[in-house]
């Protein structure tokens, strides 16, 4: 008898903000914390979560200003990729989550990387689905515009960055390098929601503090591969290979530092769960019984 896990939509309270998650899966099974990109929530983690939960318990966050989550004004939050790592890590606790393996993709991927950073024997093994921690991994045209805001934020740079969560800006992350033959999985209702929840009121400043922040993020990226080299952390890379928004190369990098690190490229582009989910969790199944179980031994006793 086929047997399908629940998916439990919850809420717990952070630093007075109500962060919203997904849950399933056991109590006591090894945990998978799934950290969405932008411009989405936990949402895209809707097809991959009961994929997984019958051995794993998967916890998947709207981060603070995206999704059901709160979203105070940026005038009340410093809504910088710190704070939000902060934020994750106190939700971690909140839940009474001890050690976990990660799954970063996009936005997703600096927050998890700073929070591995800042607590690194918390961190079993690492799922990076488009989540980029290289230079070589940002696309150049795609980019471009991000850059320019970073390097000066004037209302003229401000503007194209815009057009980036507008709903023609959203379905292009979704659709493009996605191959013909796979274009009738994407369900048109992904971009629609996103849309709706990057067009309430504020989301504006609070997007474009955000995205302003991302230069902090490269700063970092020495001291991502320096964790790697160091943690010798297991490390799982599922990519959709038509993104032009974390292009190939990213992927690849991985290996200078991680050499036993596993890399997949997918025929399919930014969000590759819309389109390769179930191949998707065949892979992450496969690696977090090896991670998982390896850790254990190694774990404390």
């Amino acid at each position: 008898m086929l047997t399908v896990q629940q998916v439990h939509h919850r809420t717990t309270t952070v630093r007075g903000h109500e962060i919203h998650y997904r849950e399933a899966g056991s109590a006591d099974a090894p945990v998978l914390l799934l950290l969405h990109g932008f411009p989405t929530s936990s949402h895209m983690f809707r097809d991959l979560i009961p994929l997984l939960a019958d051995r794993y318990r998967l916890i998947a966050p709207d981060h603070l200003g995206f999704g059901r989550s709160a979203a105070p004004p940026a005038d009340e939050f410093d809504y910088t990729f710190a704070e939000l790592a902060a934020l994750t890590a106190e939700f971690t606790e909140t839940l009474g989550l001890a050690r976990f393996a990660l799954y970063i993709q996009d936005y997703g991927a600096p927050i998890g990387l700073r929070l591995a950073l800042a607590h690194p024997e918390r961190i079993t093994a690492i799922v990076t689905q488009n989540g980029n921690a290289y230079e070589e991994g940002l696309g150049k045209e795609a980019w471009a515009p991000v850059l320019a805001l970073i390097a000066d934020r004037t209302p003229r740079t401000e503007a194209p960055v815009r057009a980036i969560r507008s709903l023609d800006g959203i379905r292009w992350q979704y659709e493009t390098g996605v191959p013909a033959e796979f274009r009738d999985l994407l369900s048109p209702d992904a971009w629609h929601h996103d849309a709706a929840l990057m067009a309430r009121d504020g989301q504006d400043a609070v997007q474009l503090d955000l995205i302003s922040d991302y230069g902090s993020n490269f700063a970092l990226y020495p001291a991502f591969q320096e964790y790697f080299r160091t943690s010798r952390v297991p490390l799982l890379a599922v990519w959709g290979a038509g993104d032009e928004v974390f292009v190939p190369a990213g992927a690849e990098a991985f290996r200078r530092d991680l050499p036993h690190a596993e890399i997949h490229l997918l025929p399919t582009g930014h969000f590759a769960l819309e389109t390769h989910a179930p191949s998707i969790a065949a892979l992450i199944g496969d690696f977090l019984e090896r991670a998982v179980r390896v850790d254990a031994d190694r774990a404390p006793r």
